[in-house]
C-alpha cells in the first residue's frame, strides 16, 4: 500500500519554493499508511486507525533528524493542527504538527536519539482500543530495528557483504510487477536517481516493503563500509582487508564531543566541496566613499552586511556567468534570480541566510529583511528557502579585523565573496604622487567550469566602481 504525505499546506512541498512574502511556517510532514492492507485492497477505500508518524525532510540536505523534545506524551489526546515534536535538521529546530485527530499511542524515538528520514518516529492511534496494539507495534519495531543515539546512523548498521557482480541483476529481477506508487525513503529515492536505478524494480527490506537506502545500494552494486559515506562498487573477487584508520596520539585530559546535526551537514558541505576545481582572485577596492555613506546611513538601520550584499547584487547583474552554476559537469545553469547567501557563526555551526532578489529591493527594505534574518537564524528558526537557495555568498570577516582571507566554495554555487577589513593604506597615483586612502582587499572564490578568470576580473572591477561610487546604492 503507497504512503501518503500530507504537507500543511498546498505551497508547501519538497518540489516547490516559498516567495520571501510567505509567513513563518512550522514544517509538518507526515508519512502515513494503514496498519495492515490486503492486495485487494484500493487506496480510496483504506481506512488507517494507526498511523505511523515518519521523520519529514526538513530540507534537501537532510538525511536523518534528532529529536529535540516531544511535545506531546504517550497517551495525550492530540488534535489536529497541535504541534508534537520539535525535530534538529541539520540547519534548524522545527516542530511537527499532527493532521488528524487521534492519541499518541507510543513514541518509538526517545528525546536525544536521531532516526533517518522516513523512519517512524511515533505512532498516532485513532481510538482507545487501538493504544495496546499500537504499543506492541512500537515495541516490536524497538528491538527489530532500534535507533542510533550517535551522529551516524550508519555506525549503528550491520557491515554488508560485497556481492557478486550478478546480484544487481537478481535483486532488480525478483521484484514484483504489482503496479503501484513505490514506498521508499526520500533518501532512497534520491540514491536511486544518482545511481540511476529502476526504483520500480527493487524489493524493499523495510517495514511493510519499504525500499531504504540499503536497498538501492545492493540494487546498484555498491557496499559501504560503516564508518564512511564513500561508495564502492561490488566486485566478484575477494575484498582486501580494509585499511587500519589512521591513528593518532591521545592528549591526556581530551575529550571527544560529537557535531551537531548542523555542524555534521557543514563538514559535509566542506568535504563535497573538495570535488570543484576553484581557483581565487583578489582585488583592493577603496573605500573612502563607501565608508561615508554608511556612516550616514547607518543610523537609519543600514548594516554593512546589506551595502556588501547590494554591491554585489548589482554588479552580478552586469556579469549573470558569476551568478551562474554548474550542476552536472556538463553545462550551465544561469540563475534567474539574484540571491545572496551570507554567512553566519551562530552558536554550534554555520549558516547562510538568503536576501532573495537583493539587487530588486532597495537598500533600507534589504537591512530590515537582513536583520529578520539574524534573528531567526539565532533562533534556529529559518525556514528552507531562506538557507539553501543562494545563488552567490558573500562572507565577511572585516568586522574582526580580518584584512584578507579566502573562502570555501559552497556546494552549488557558482562563486563566493570574502571581503576584509577596511585599512588606511598608502597609495600613489600615476604622477607619483602619495596619498592615504582607505581600501579593503577583496578574495573571489570561483568554479573554474564555468567561470575564469577573465570573468572575476571584470566582475571585481564592477563590483570595485559600485564600491567606489555608491551613490546608486541607495536609489
Amino acid at each position: 500500500m503507497a504512503s501518503l504525505v500530507y504537507p500543511k499546506t498546498p505551497s508547501l512541498s519538497s518540489s516547490s519554493s516559498l516567495s520571501s512574502t510567505t509567513p513563518l511556517l512550522r514544517p509538518s510532514i507526515f508519512f502515513l499508511r494503514p496498519k495492515s492492507s490486503s492486495s485487494s485492497s484500493r487506496l480510496p477505500g483504506v481506512r488507517a486507525k494507526i498511523r505511523e508518524i515518519f521523520m519529514p525532510a526538513l530540507s534537501s540536505t537532510m538525511t536523518e533528524g534528532k529529536i529535540v523534545s516531544w511535545i506531546k506524551s504517550e497517551g495525550d489526546t492530540l488534535s489536529k493542527g497541535e504541534s508534537v515534536v520539535v525535530v534538529e535538521s541539520d540547519k534548524a529546530d522545527m516542530d511537527v504538527e499532527t493532521f488528524y485527530d487521534g492519541i499518541l499511542a507510543a513514541i518509538v524515538v526517545n528525546e536525544g536519539e536521531t532516526a533517518p528520514v522516513g523512519s517512524p518516529i511515533g505512532l498516532l492511534a485513532e481510538t482507545e482500543d487501538e493504544i495496546a496494539e499500537a504499543k506492541a507495534k512500537a515495541a516490536s519495531q524497538s528491538t527489530g530495528a532500534p535507533v542510533s543515539s550517535a551522529p551516524k546512523v550508519e555506525d549503528s548498521a550491520p557491515v554488508p557483504i560485497p556481492a557478486p557482480a550478478t546480484a544487481p541483476a537478481q535483486t532488480l529481477a525478483s521484484a514484483p510487477t504489482t503496479p503501484g506508487k513505490v514506498v521508499a525513503t526520500p533518501y532512497a529515492k534520491k540514491l536511486a536517481k544518482q545511481h540511476k536505478v529502476d526504483i520500480n524494480k527493487i524489493v524493499g527490506t523495510g517495514s511493510f516493503g519499504r525500499i531504504t537506502p540499503e536497498d538501492v545500494e545492493k540494487a546498484a552494486g555498491i557496499t559501504t563500509t560503516p564508518k564512511s559515506n564513500v561508495t564502492v562498487p561490488a566486485v566478484s573477487a575477494p575484498a582486501s582487508p580494509p585499511k587500519a584508520a589512521a591513528s593518532f596520539p591521545e592528549i591526556p585530559g581530551s575529550s571527544v564531543v560529537p557535531f551537531t546535526s548542523m555542524q555534521t551537514a557543514v563538514s559535509k558541505n566542506m568535504v563535497e566541496s573538495l570535488s570543484v576545481p576553484t581557483f581565487r582572485v583578489g582585488y583592493p577596492v577603496v573605500t573612502d566613499a563607501f565608508d561615508a555613506l554608511y556612516e550616514k546611513v547607518k543610523p537609519k538601520g543600514v548594516t554593512m552586511t546589506a551595502l556588501l550584499a547590494k554591491a554585489a547584487a548589482m554588479a552580478l547583474v552586469q556579469h549573470p556567468v558569476v551568478n551562474a552554476t554548474c550542476k552536472d559537469g556538463k553545462s550551465f545553469t544561469y540563475n534567474g534570480n539574484i540571491n545572496i547567501a551570507v554567512a553566519v557563526a551562530i552558536n554550534g555551526g554555520l549558516i547562510t541566510p538568503v536576501l532573495q532578489d537583493a539587487d530588486k529591493l532597495d537598500l533600507y527594505l534589504l537591512s530590515q529583511k537582513w536583520k529578520e534574518l539574524v534573528e531567526k537564524a539565532r533562533a534556529k528558526q529559518l525556514q528552507p528557502h531562506e538557507y539553501n537557495s543562494g545563488t552567490f555568498t558573500l562572507s565577511n570577516l572585516g568586522m574582526f579585523g580580518v584584512d584578507r582571507f579566502d573562502a570555501i566554495l559552497p556546494p552549488g554555487q557558482g562563486a563566493i565573496m570574502a571581503v576584509g577589513a577596511s585599512k588606511p593604506t598608502v597609495s600613489a597615483d600615476k604622477d607619483g604622487y602619495f596619498s592615504v586612502k582607505n581600501k579593503m582587499l577583496v578574495n573571489v572564490t570561483a568554479d573554474h567550469r564555468i567561470i575564469y578568470g577573465a570573468d572575476l576580473a571584470a566582475f571585481l572591477k564592477t563590483f570595485s566602481k559600485i564600491v567606489e561610487n555608491p551613490e546608486s546604492l541607495t536609489m
